[in-house]
């Protein structure tokens, strides 16, 4: 079922194998894309239009749901084509962007939910000089830092990855070009490139989630010195979308990264790195909408409708 027509690309071989399951995966990832796309723009649109959004949450969350536009549009297009048909090949230029891409945004998207997390620290645990520590140059800065850094990070790897001595059947066993299942390809020496992910784990996906746990541990202190009920809940409602975002982010990610080696764990694998391209993307939105009433409430003002005084 698998097109070997392309020797000069690589084959995403994905569930080829299940041609059943494809068909069950390309309505599942086709509809994902569809709300991906609504409840991203609609964000974007509703934090640009909204002056009661224009505040430092709703500009790093315009920020990711671009992000998360620009990370399921490299791909998903490219995998419903792998789904639908025999066809599973992708040029080496192709998966090259790729994987280009992925480094970019993956990266990024660590850094932006930490800088994230420290604008909830600043909010909940220094409320009255808010305003002043989290000023909109200030906010620009941090958002081009993690932009910048996805780039870095995408530079530094990109290459050493794409120069392995790739095995000539060149059957990727994923849906992405991804920098472990390019590893997993070469016949050659790859310690370099293992210990380059390694240390590139470290610096962009633990420390990240050590400085957001940390953030949220100072969080939970000041929350816990709160008497009022109705600060308690406040408090607990700045953070919860963020806090819920980031669970499921790290939770795919590790699940992808701590596979042991084994036929069914690659498998199993697959299926969380499916969920961690198509899933998390389009989740984001709903959390951000259905457990902010600032956002319905935006987004009833952009309809035409005025449910503040029946969400008060």
């Amino acid at each position: 079922m698998v097109n070997h027509s392309s020797p000069a690309g690589f084959l995403l071989l994905g569930f080829s194998e299940h041609p059943e399951l494809e068909r069950i995966l390309f309505v599942v990832v086709f509809a994902s894309y569809l709300l991906t796309l609504a409840g991203n723009t609609l964000i974007i649109l509703l934090s640009a239009l909204d002056p009661r959004l224009h505040s430092p949450m709703y500009f790093f969350l315009s920020n990711l749901s671009f992000l998360d536009l620009c990370f399921t549009t490299s791909c998903v297009p490219q995998m419903l084509v792998h789904l639908w048909g025999p066809h599973k090949t992708i040029s080496f230029l192709g998966c090259a962007v790729q994987l280009f891409i992925f480094l970019l945004l993956g990266t990024t998207e660590c850094v932006l939910l930490t800088v994230m997390a420290f604008d909830r620290y600043v909010a909940v645990c220094q409320p009255l000089h808010y305003a002043t520590i989290m000023h909109p140059r200030l906010c620009r800065q941090l958002a081009a830092v993690a932009w910048v850094m996805g780039l870095v990070q995408s530079i530094v790897q990109t290459p050493p990855t794409l120069r392995l001595p790739f095995c000539p059947h060149r059957q990727i066993d994923d849906f992405v070009c991804q920098v472990p299942s390019l590893i997993r390809l070469s016949c050659g020496d790859t310690t370099f490139n293992g210990i380059q992910l390694a240390v590139s784990s470290v610096v962009f996906l633990v420390v990240p989630l050590a400085l957001i746990l940390i953030s949220y541990g100072a969080i939970a202190r000041a929350v816990l010195r709160i008497s009022s009920a109705t600060a308690w809940r406040k408090a607990l409602g700045t953070c919860s979308s963020h806090l819920a975002v980031v669970t499921l982010l790290y939770s795919s990610v590790i699940a992808v990264c701590l596979q042991p080696k084994s036929p069914y764990a690659q498998r199993r694998g697959k299926f969380f790195g499916l969920f961690y391209a198509v899933g998390t993307p389009s989740l984001n939105p709903l959390i951000y909408t259905l457990r902010n009433k600032e956002v319905k409430r935006a987004l009833g003002r952009l309809l035409g409708q005025d449910r503040d005084a029946r969400e008060s």
